[in-house]
């Protein structure tokens, strides 16, 4: 695929998996094929999965509700284009096993945008699922592309099938879904979520931030480029779709 002319190759490398699998997810023909109005749940809305996923809610028409873990990472959600946040620690939903955390976050949601989620945005697995499957409305979807929790997943199949809900299996994304991404990354409609860049002799320190959470959005690795922002070569795209856009996730404090 061409490269967004208007990006540096940091900011070109960092959306090739995750903007184009949140695309598959909730846009293709594949995934939930989100409609305008759907309230779409987002875990990890400022991560990078998420962050796209925020993009592209917005874009659609749709009404993202985000879910993170900090103040931080609830301001950059909603810069990002959700309509709502929700901020695990300040309700105490730290843990999603215990029903009742079910009902507090499903409330929280209705509270917050007066309706239960068309679709459920998963990625966190065994964490998250059982509450994903009871807060999605009656015909709703939860739609999954990964389980960074872990594979085995336990919720109570009666909020699945008494109320009519679906599970969407998605993985990744078609040359077409791809390419698709890409366009909307070269008109600017979608832009990175890239916070930190590393270089190669640092990849170990870049993964062990991976592990611990500690950036928002995507992490990149500096392999052949000698240093940052280099790679531009529409200097008036990046003018128009502005700096403060293309360095969102960059400029926020990370926790």
């Amino acid at each position: 695929m061409p490269k967004p002319a208007h990006l540096t190759w940091e900011e070109a490398a960092c959306n090739t998996l995750c903007a184009a699998t949140a695309y598959r997810m909730l846009v293709g023909d594949r995934g939930a094929r989100m409609k305008q109005g759907d309230v779409v749940l987002i875990w990890g809305a400022a991560g990078g999965l998420g962050g796209y996923a925020a993009q592209l809610v917005r874009n659609g028409g749709g009404i993202a509700v985000g879910v993170v873990s900090s103040a931080e990472r609830a301001e950059l959600a909603l810069k990002a284009g959700c309509t709502a946040v929700i901020n695990r620690r300040e309700l105490g939903l730290d843990t999603m096993t215990d029903p009742k955390s079910w009902r507090r976050l499903g409330e929280e949601i209705r509270r917050l945008v007066g309706e239960d989620p068309h679709i459920v945005f998963e990625h966190t697995g065994q964490e998250t699922f059982a509450a994903s499957v009871y807060v999605a409305r009656r015909g709703g979807a939860v739609v999954t592309c990964g389980s960074s929790s872990g594979y085995q997943h336990l919720y109570d199949n009666r909020h699945l099938w008494m109320k009519t809900k679906r599970i969407i299996g998605s993985h990744g994304a078609n040359a077409q879904e791809c390419h698709e991404t890409n366009r909307l990354l070269g008109l600017g409609m979608l832009t990175p979520t890239l916070s930190a860049v590393y270089s190669l002799d640092d990849a170990a320190q870049a993964v062990r931030a991976v592990q611990l959470n500690r950036h928002p959005g995507k992490v990149g690795v500096r392999c052949l480029a000698p240093q940052d922002g280099l790679g531009i070569t529409d200097h008036e795209q990046r003018a128009r779709i502005g700096e403060d856009r293309l360095r969102l996730f960059r400029t926020q404090e990370t926790s």
